[in-house]
């Protein structure tokens, strides 16, 4: 039993990773441009198409393909905030039902380009990491742990340590007196941008080889992303890191001890439960990011 429960611990752990980077990448972009991505989840698909292009059909070391689809999909984010958001920025909701449109894009450049059928890339690695005779952690699934914490404690130090991350956080909470200040609110944007698809961009590069890669696969992404910022609170950054190790761990020990539909339930529920008891969510304020 105890074997069990640690196994199940371990792949929490793996799935927080992965959801913290999208769900954090999602917050960064609605604090500072106010726009709610609904196409966040095609930018994770994006980033694992990236790997079967470059990695499984081009053979491309797999770190670098990583690097690339990083720099692809953030790429498509500084397209997204050049032809959609910013023209529509005074439009409430212009910009989400942009984002709507520009996801059926993805979706549909997706299918037309590999087609609709599900996509397995050859393991980057079949080592793994034995703790016991059950309880084991396949380095593949280290490569996406190790890559949230790096990269999550450089978004961190970037926005509380740096000149810029301080812009960016100013442009955030109030943009008006931002720009009084100097602070450009267009190039805060694309950096925000930048970053947040970037993001959603690695974790899915990261996960391609350990899951089915198909046009789809954004849709519960993003579902997962949302009841995380709702949960943790919208516009916070700790609280959407917290909400996903939460989430992934109630998640998990439901799906192993029970089944995956119930652990959709428990989700909902979880969501439902602290927005009735903390309607700003778990860290949520009145200020964005």
């Amino acid at each position: 039993m105890l074997d069990l429960l640690a196994q199940t611990g371990l792949n929490a752990v793996y799935a927080a990773s992965y959801i913290s980077l999208v769900a954090v990448g999602l917050v960064l972009i609605f604090g500072v441009m106010g726009v709610i991505n609904f196409a966040h989840g095609e930018l994770f698909m994006a980033g694992a198409y990236a790997i079967v292009a470059l990695y499984a059909g081009l053979n491309v070391p797999f770190f670098l393909a990583v690097a690339a689809g990083l720099l692809f999909v953030g790429c498509l984010g500084l397209l997204m905030e050049r032809a959609l958001f910013r023209p529509l920025k005074d439009n409430p909701l212009g910009g989400l039902v942009a984002s709507i449109g520009f996801l059926m894009i993805l979706q549909a450049l997706a299918v037309m380009g590999f087609g609709v059928r599900m996509v397995h890339i050859p393991p980057v690695t079949q080592e793994v990491i034995a703790f016991s005779d059950k309880v084991r952690l396949p380095v593949a699934r280290l490569y996406v742990i190790i890559a949230a914490i790096v990269l999550l404690s450089a978004l961190w130090y970037f926005l509380k340590r740096t000149r810029f991350g301080w812009a960016l956080r100013a442009s955030a909470q109030d943009p008006e007196a931002a720009a009084l200040q100097g602070i450009s609110i267009t190039q805060t944007a694309r950096v925000a941008m930048f970053i947040g698809a970037g993001l959603a961009g690695i974790a899915g590069a990261l996960t391609a080889p350990l899951v089915s890669v198909n046009p789809h696969m954004g849709h519960s992404v993003i579902v997962t992303a949302f009841i995380v910022i709702i949960v943790g609170g919208v516009g916070s950054l700790e609280g959407a890191i917290v909400a996903s190790v939460a989430y992934a761990l109630v998640h998990t020990f439901v799906t192993t001890f029970w089944d995956g539909v119930l652990a959709d339930i428990v989700g909902l529920s979880l969501m439902l439960v602290v927005l009735i008891v903390k309607p700003t969510g778990l860290f949520g304020s009145a200020d964005r990011a």
